[in-house]
Formats: C-alpha cells, structure tokens, sequence
C-alpha cells in the first residue's frame, strides 16, 4: 500500500460505513506525526465498516491516532447530522438513539426523527450535513441553532461541481446568518486515491446494481479521500477558520472509549447470601454428586485454591450465571456440556458445567483464570443444537432485553465471494461469475487468474481483468456484520448505555454491534451458549435406546473404557461419530490405537494444524509405537511432558515448558498461550523466541534443543488445542462412539434425525449402518413419522431403521403431521383414501410419489402412484361433496379402468431416489456401471484399497468428500465410494492445478495413480483425474446432469459442474423417448382434467 499521511488536528476524515476505507485492517492506516486525529463515524452506528470500534481504540493508541467516536444520522425527513459525544454521559445517550432507531428499522437500517435528536442531543456536538444553501438548509440550521447552540456546526465541503465556490460561500453567509459554526469536512470514503475504482465497486454491490446502471450514485468525483493538511488548506484557503475548528470539536470531545467501565450483573441466588456465599454454597452442595464417597484431600486444595481466586477476583456472579443456565437446562431434558478453558475447573467440574474431572485428568487452572493476567473467564457451554434457542429464550426473559445481547461477528470477503459480488458490479454474465468462482476455494485468500485460461475466456478482457484486480483488493473487508454463533454479553445497568443494540436477522435476537475482541478488549465478561449438532444426536439416540431398548443412558452412564468401543475406534469404523469422523483422523486413528481415554484426547488434539506444522505429529506416533527412544534432557521436562512422550501437544504443555524449562512468568506464558490461540493468527510466537531460547539455554538445555523446543511451539501459531478442550471432546467423541458399537440402529436413527450436521450426508449414514447389519426400511406413507424411527424385527430383540418424512425434498413438516394424524385409528388404503383423510395438498402427493413412499404399503410405483394423484385436486368439487360420508366404507371415488404404465429401469429408480431422498436402498449407482467399468480397466475401490504398496491401480467412485486443510500445503485428499466401499485419494497441488475443474467439478471420478500403504493405512495417490460424471446421467436416460448429494464435511460442496461440452450425447432408447404433448404431466383424460 503506498505510503499516506493522515490529516492533522485541522481536518476530520468522515468514514462512512458504506465506504471501503481500510478494508479491514486498521494497522494499514501509516502516520505521519503524532497527535493526529481521526474522526470515525458511521451511519446509523458507531461501528464504522463493521470493522470494531474498540479495536480501532487499540489500533489507534499503538499507532498515536487520536479517535473521536461519533455518528451520522440520516432522518427520515432527509436531513443529515453528524453528532459526537463530547463526554460519558452524552456517548450514552447516543447508544440509546441509535438503539431506538435500530428497533424500529430493523436489521440494516435506523429510522430516526428530529423529535429523537431533541430527545437524547445533551452534551453532543452536531454538524449539519446539507447539500444546497436553500431554503431547507436555513430550516435546519435554525434547528441546530435553537438545539445544539454553541454546539452547532455547519460542514464545508467541495462536491466538485461547477458553483462549488458560490455554494460555499452561501453556506457561509448562511451560517452566519444563524449563528451556526462553519467546519471544513473532506467527507471521506476511501483512504488513498487508488481506491476510486473500488469504492464504485462498493456503491453497485450496496445499491444491487451494475456499474453501467449505478447513474448518479456514483461518486461524481474521485476526492473523496484522506488528504494532509497542506492539501487542505490548499483546497479551502478562504476558510482558515472553519479548517481550525476541527481542532476545536477535538478538544471538545473529551470521550474516550477507555471510560466505559462494565458491571456483571449481581447473581444471588441463595436468600440473605451474596454471590460468593452462594457460588460456595452451591458447591458445596453438589459436591455428592460429583464425589459419593466425599473430595479427595487434593481436589478439596484445588477447590479451595479456586474459590479463594474467583472471591479475589469478584468472579462469583459470572459462576453463578453459567450455572443457572446449566441448572436451566437439565431441568429441561436439554443435553449440554462445558468445554474450552473452562474445563481446567474443579468448581466448573463439581456444578456441572464442564464433565472433565481436572484432578484425573491434571489440568491447569490457570489457563482458565489467572490473578496476574486479570482477564475475564470465558466459559464456553455447548447445548443441543436444535434446542439452544429454549435457553437463549430464557436469558432474554430471565436478564430483560435491555441487559443482555448477542455478540455480533464480521463477515468478511474471502475469494469467492469478492468474484462473485465484484463480477456482478462489473456486469459480467452470470455463467462466467459461477465458472470463475467456483474454481476457486471456499476460504482462498488469494484471487488469482490461473484458471481463467482453462475456461477458455479471454485473459486480456478488460472487465475480467479488472474483476481479478478489485476482488483482491476487496479481500478481507467486512461485507456486513452478523451475529455471534451464541457469545452473550449480560450486564447490570442497562446494555444500551455501553454499545447499540440491534434486531438481529433471526426473529426474538438481539446483538451489539461488537465483536468477541472488541468485548474482549474492554474486558466485559461473555458467556457463550454454543450448540453441537452431536449432543442433538446423543439426545435422540437415548431417547430411542429408553424407548425400544429399556435402557436409561446418559453421558454420565455410558461405560468408560469399554473394549469392544475402543477396538471399533482403532479399526477407523468412525463414519459418524463426533471429531474422529474426518479423513484425517481416520487416517491417525489405527497409527495412534487408542486404548485409554487419554489416547482418545491425544488423537482429538493431534490431527490439527498446530501439532501437524510443528513436527509433533510423526515424532510421537514413532515413540508411541518404540521406533524411537524418549529422551529427556532433565527431570522437570520429563513432568511436564511425560504423559506426551516428550512432544508438546497442548497449549498447557507449552505454558508449562516455557515456566519450567525456559523460566517465564505465569502472565508471559499466558501471553505465549495467546498468541497461539487464533486459528488465522500467524507470526505471533516468533517474539518470545529469544527469551524461551536465552532461558532453557541458561537451564542447561542445548541451543540445538531449545530451537527445536520453539518450532514445534511456533507450529502452534496456526492452531494449537488446550489439553482442556481435547478432552472435553474426546468425552463426546467416546460415548458417541459407545452408542455407535452398542446401538447402532438408535445411533443412525438418531444422527439422521440431527442433520443437518456432522460430515457426512445421510446417503453415506445409511450405507454404513447397513454394512454393520442394520436393516433400514424406506420411507412409508403409513409406517413413517416425520423423524427417522426404529421398528422391531419380528419377535426379535433387534430393530431395523424407519427412514422419516424427513428425508422426503419438499414435504412440509405441517403436512407430515396431518398425514400421521389421520392414519392414527386406520391406514390409508389408496391414494385417493390419503388425500381425503389427511387434507393434504395433491402436491405434498407428488413429493411423496416421487420419493417412492407409496411402494412399501400400497404397492404403488413412482409412476403408478403420480397416475393416480392425477385423478385428485386440491379442493373436492361440490357433486363429490358427499364422497365424505362414505370414507369409512373406502368405496372408490371413481372407477376407471387400470392403466399398465411402463416402469421405470432399476438405474431410474436409484437416480430418483437420490433426486427425491438424498440416499437409495436399491444398488449403488456404480454397480449399474460396473459392465463399462470393467471394460475399460477400471477396478473397485476394494480392489483399489487392498493392493500392495507402490502397486498402480485404475479405480473410480462417486465423489463424497474434498477437504483442503489448511496445513496440508495444497495438498487435496479425496474420499471417493462404489459399491465395494470407499477408498482415499492424495491429489498432489500440481496435479490439482492442472485438473481443478475436474476435482472440483465431478460427481463421479475415475482415478490412475499408485497405492501407498503404511500399515493399516492406505491412499491412492493420484497421477490422472477423468470425470465420469456424464455416465451417472445416462445411467437415467436424463439431458439434465445429476448431482450426488454432499455431506457437510465436502468443503466444495458447491462446487462448478462439468464443462457441458465434455458431456456424452444422451443415448434416448426409443420406447423412452420424450414426447412432451404425450408426457404423464399433459395427458388430458377427461374424467381428471378438473382444473
């Protein structure tokens, strides 16, 4: 970025959240000298460009900027004012205007009236923002005047129109004539001249526009930019005055976000008790719940240590907080479980917010909460995923909306969106906006041309080039600003006093207009009510297992340790289960062989991108299988890192080796825990290597070790996982993988019944329950619920699988309900007796028709049961009316006789049951292909995964999962499936470039490359990519392509189709052939063309 001064004291640059100015880096802003002055103010806000007020507070102080927080409101009389709070009280009489404003215009708009302004306007300087000195402009500055009185100004500002300086002139007389302040504004959108194009860019995305039909929103003029005060002078050198005025409206705001100050809100819930005494209380009390047999004397030390710091630090209330809403919960049915830091608490651990017993599992409380770092807990509660919204219902009705709010996130571009909504303001044709961004990855940082040439476009076009140059440009800026996925802020006094509030696009939320770090900064204590799809599923699973197995089952009561679950984890058979069902740890898993439940945190930890780049991953799985000797240099190293085998997998592990190996304080190994805390936060570490290095050298520890110490902490700048969190999850991975081995029919029942969620798509939920015995049964119109059901197998204690209406595409649950309602007493013994009973709508038929639910009880085809709604309509015709009185007879409505239709091929109906139910239970679709397949060389994937090492193999399979992992260094892997199985591929980052639209593209590939097998673990690594996606389609005689159904874990899930000229001619036979005046749809048959 080039080099700009920012304006002195004698200007104040206007940001406007409308405005692309930073693109979302404070740091870039250079200075040229101190005491410089930057005013942000925001429309209907004071989060300018949704970028953080208060971390421009901090960007500001490390770079000498001076911020002055202020606002334009735009009144819905068309006038405009900037207001800036000179002092504490008047900022909060700001926040509840715009507050007000925010609650009556809803998500992205403020509706604001003068009376407003008058109402909330003390102790706030106001600067009218007219347009022309007309007699508008002399209404509204004689409304300044009697409001604001010597806090009244007037902007100056050049629009670069012909009678700019007559406008400007007759401003000023104008002014004087009401005794209202004149001020020079720059009226600032972008922050250097070359971000003219962009802020264009910005003006048709905001206004749903082109930039051919943008017209007069346009920015006339390209000025409109931080400028230095010599510039300004220049442009405006008959006001003197009005440019030293800024000085003036400087030195008036004496507001600095540094005066806001938070009170938690009081939490005592024990009668005649504070919050302390009933945090102990309440500890003590549940103390048998957690210990029948009483606390053993060390953890009674630890919660002893852990009362007197949360006292010290007046933490009580906030405890008290988190375990109500626990409390709430439980007494609700509502799974929920404590994770992240929090889990380091024998206090969190004894109330039962966390279900990591600290003394067994030897945490660090300090990680959590520490007297030295005096930062605020953050406790982190994962709920259900479908039931959260009971519990942030309830701390909305239990905290009141005016003290407690939602903590919003920005969203920023990333590539494919800066293509996408950059080649829509350029004007580009819509298949070449898809083409271009979906060959690009979900989270690329870079927007690159390399793939514009493989889709034959023309590299030289001057508006693709200039898409590729503003989307770069527009990288990382915030596009709008949402809502935390559940960080909630309590307060209190009243909320709106500290930060605006605002409608949130959900109905009955509510957020701030920070951040997690803006809230984090100013150290206001957040809780955060997260939701976990798999505590959904283990909900639904034991409700299941207490239903049809008469067994009550909770996280509690699942059995620890137990073999025949860990001997299933081993073997990688995790398709489902929570954290260990990815590629990756699949791949780890019968490397590692866990057998205890540490084993199981290790495996949870590991596979992430800090141990991975840290070089801890292999130096560990050698030690743990005896391939290479444990050393360690003293004995206090080994008591750090015993249990790891000398590999710090954890953030505790490298706090605990900075304090005793290298001599860090507890506040500066905090510091190092932070700094390898953020996922995309890189670089941080590398600051404390001099004095980890200079201390474990001065402890006796080599230089050569104490470097190799640092990388491998320095690998955690990417990512780093507490030992806290792991076992946390790995609890949730243990007994997900319990219900898993035990009860494998409630656990696929329920895991459907979860989605969405998860990483796999219920196609491959099914298929690989059925592989482990379970018997699944289709969807039925008289045997299905709307959730996914078990249903016992003769007299037998085994169930098989009830596939719900869930799975149907386009059925309502409302008519779901009513067609289970109304078989109830009797089931439904035609088409025509449905319709009648259960009032649905004929089209909630033919969703049901096309998924083939009519074929297990009725015996109707797909194409027999669409014949028959033909001869329905939505509402009886009044000759039919008496047909109601004799439902219970179920005498036919009509008689006609029987047409034979023509069924559909058996490669038909597994098209159309993935089309109409996302899974078949008929054959794989490849087994359809498997004549052709062989034909041309192409083996199975069981084939594939079995051959020896290095042997060259040619397979193919439907595409599941593409994953990109950040730490994989371009690497692609590739989960590929046929009838046999699924088999994993390695797409190196050359090959990758060069078959990007294939990879990304196909629904089904085929493979050449070469087995690579390191012990139970095999991958096919790629050397050719072809797709085959054309034979799927004319596996269904379809001109349309067919998409398989992806699973979350699909990180291209959406990725572009083939290239249309690689699709094979459909090959129509000729009794199918396409008639349209003859299709089932048109045929005109007299007794049914009602309409």
């Amino acid at each position: 970025m080039a080099p700009v001064s920012l304006v002195e004291a004698e200007d104040i640059g206007i940001v406007l959240a409308f405005s692309q100015p930073l693109v979302g880096r404070m740091t870039e802003f250079p200075v040229s000298r101190p005491g410089a002055k930057l005013d942000l103010g925001d429309r209907g806000g004071l989060d300018p460009g949704n970028i953080g007020t208060s971390g421009i507070g901090q960007a500001s102080r490390a770079t000498g900027l001076r911020l002055v927080v202020g606002c334009r409101l735009d009144l819905a009389d068309g006038m405009s004012v900037l207001v800036y709070p000179t002092d504490r009280a008047a900022y909060s009489r700001l926040t509840r205007l715009i507050t007000l404003g925010k609650s009556r215009g809803g998500k992205n708009n403020c509706i604001l009236h003068w009376d407003d302004v008058i109402a909330y306007a003390d102790g706030m300087i106001g600067i009218l923002v007219p347009d022309l000195p007309d007699d508008a402009c002399a209404i509204q500055l004689r409304k300044m005047a009697e409001l604001f009185g010597d806090r009244a100004y007037v902007s100056l500002c050049l629009r670069r129109r012909q009678n700019d300086q007559l406008r400007l002139h007759e401003m000023s007389n104008l002014a004087s004539r009401f005794k209202v302040k004149t001020v020079v504004t720059n009226d600032v959108l972008f922050h250097e001249p070359g971000r003219r194009q962009l802020q264009d860019i910005v003006t048709c995305i905001r206004t749903r526009t082109t930039i051919d039909d943008v017209g007069f929103e346009r920015e006339r003029h390209a000025d409109r930019f931080l400028k230095p005060p010599e510039e300004m002078q220049r442009l405006f050198p008959r006001y003197r005055q009005a440019l030293a005025r800024t000085m003036e409206i400087v030195r008036r705001c004496t507001f600095s976000l540094e005066e806001l100050t938070y009170q938690y809100p009081e939490e005592a819930i024990v009668p005649g008790k504070d919050a302390q005494a009933s945090l102990e209380h309440y500890v003590w009390q549940c103390v048998p719940d957690r210990y029948p047999e009483g606390l053993p004397p060390d953890v009674l030390k630890v919660v002893r240590h852990e009362l007197d710091l949360i006292r010290t630090m007046k933490y009580a209330p906030y405890f008290l907080t988190v375990f109500s809403i626990v409390r709430y919960a439980r007494s609700e049915g509502i799974l929920c479980q404590g994770r992240g830091s929090a889990a380091n608490s024998a206090v969190c651990y004894i109330l039962g917010i966390t279900s990591i017993d600290p003394s067994t599992n030897d945490l660090l409380f300090e990680r959590f909460v520490s007297q030295e770092r005096d930062e605020p807990p953050d406790i982190d509660v994962d709920f259900e995923h479908e039931r959260r919204e009971e519990v942030i219902q309830w701390i909305y009705r239990t905290y009141t909306r005016e003290k407690a709010a939602l903590c919003a996130t920005v969203t920023r571009y990333w590539a494919r969106g800066a293509i996408r909504d950059v080649g829509k303001a350029l004007g580009l044709p819509e298949d070449v906006i898809k083409a271009l961004s979906s060959g690009m990855w979900s989270w690329s940082e870079e927007v690159c041309d390399r793939n514009v040439r493989e889709l034959n476009l023309n590299p030289d076009d001057r508006r693709l080039v200039l898409t590729l140059k503003l989307a770069q440009q527009l990288m990382g800026a915030p596009r709008h600003l949402g809502q935390h996925p559940g960080g909630f802020v309590l307060t209190h006094d009243r909320l709106d006093d500290l930060v605006p509030i605002e409608p949130a696009t959900m109905k009955d939320r509510q957020i701030i207009e920070w951040d997690k770090d803006d809230v984090e900064a100013l150290k206001f204590m957040k809780v955060d009510i997260l939701a976990l799809g798999m505590l959904t599923c283990m909900a639904k699973a034991f409700d299941l297992i207490r239903e049809h197995k008469d067994r009550d089952l909770d996280l509690s009561d699942i059995e620890q340790e137990d073999p025949a679950t860990y001997a299933m984890i081993r073997k990688a058979d995790t398709l489902g289960t929570f954290q260990i069902e990815s590629r990756a740890q699949m791949a780890m898993l019968p490397r590692l062989k866990p057998r205890t439940f540490y084993d199981l945190v290790v495996q949870v930890a590991i596979v992430r991108p800090g141990p991975i780049q840290g070089d801890m991953v292999h130096p560990y799985l050698r030690r743990r299988e005896g391939k290479e000797a444990v050393e360690y240099p003293t004995p206090e190293l080994e008591a750090v890192l015993g249990k790891t085998l000398g590999v710090p997998l954890f953030q505790e592990s490298a706090m605990r080796v900075a304090m005793v190996c290298a001599g860090f304080t507890g506040g500066e190994a905090d510091q190092l825990r932070k700094s390898m805390a953020t996922f995309k936060f890189t670089g941080g570490v590398s600051r404390f290597k001099d004095k980890l290095v200079s201390g474990m050298v001065r402890n006796g520890y080599t230089p050569e070790f104490a470097e190799k110490t640092f990388s491998q902490l320095e690998g955690f700048g990417s990512y780093g996982f507490p030992e806290s969190h792991a076992a946390s999850f790995a609890l949730i991975a243990y007994a997900s993988s319990y219900i898993k081995c035990h009860y494998p029919e409630a656990f696929c029942a329920a895991l459907i019944n979860s989605q969405p969620m998860g990483f796999y798509a219920p196609a491959q939920i099914v298929g690989d329950a059925r592989a482990h015995g379970v018997e699944v049964r289709p969807v039925c119109v008289n045997q299905s619920r709307w959730d996914c059901t078990l249903e016992r197998i003769g007299n037998s204690d085994r169930h098989a699988v009830r596939l719900g209406f869930r799975q149907v595409k386009g059925l309502a649950v409302a008519d779901a309900a009513r067609i289970v309602a109304a078989r109830m007493d009797k089931a439904f013994a035609s088409v025509d007796d449905m319709w009648r009973r259960s009032g649905v709508p004929s089209e909630a038929l033919v969703q049901l028709a096309k998924a083939d639910a009519f074929l297990p009880s009725l015996k109707l085809e797909r194409r027999d049961a669409l014949w028959a709604i033909k001869a329905l309509r939505d509402e009886p015709l009044p000759l039919f009316a008496a047909a109601a009185e004799r439902e219970m007879a179920a005498i036919a409505e009509q008689q006609e006789p029987e047409v034979a239709l023509r069924q559909m091929t058996d490669g038909q109906n597994v098209i159309e049951d993935y089309s109409h139910t996302g899974l078949t239970l008929r054959q794989h679709p490849i087994a359809f292909l498997r004549k052709d397949l062989s034909a041309r060389n192409i083996i199975t994937c069981a084939e594939a995964m079995n051959s020896r090492d290095g042997r060259w193999v040619y397979t193919s399979g439907l595409v599941l999962v593409r994953q990109m992992p950040g730490s994989a260094k371009g690497v692609m892997f590739i989960t590929i499936e046929d009838e046999t199985g699924p088999a994993n591929l390695v797409v190196w980052p050359t090959l990758f470039e060069k078959r990007r639209r294939v990879v990304l593209g196909s629904s089904m590939m085929a493979i050449n490359g070469r087995i690579q097998r390191e012990g139970e673990v095999v991958h096919l690594v790629a050397q050719q990519l072809f797709d085959l996606s054309g034979d799927l389609t004319g596996l269904a005689n379809r001109d349309e392509e067919f998409k398989l159904p992806a699973g979350r874990g699909d990180e291209f899930a959406r990725g572009g189709g083939p290239d249309p000229r690689d699709k094979p001619k459909p090959i129509v036979a000729a009794r199918d052939m396409f008639v349209p005046d003859l299709h089932i749809d048109t045929l005109k048959v007299k007794s049914r063309n009602f309409r």
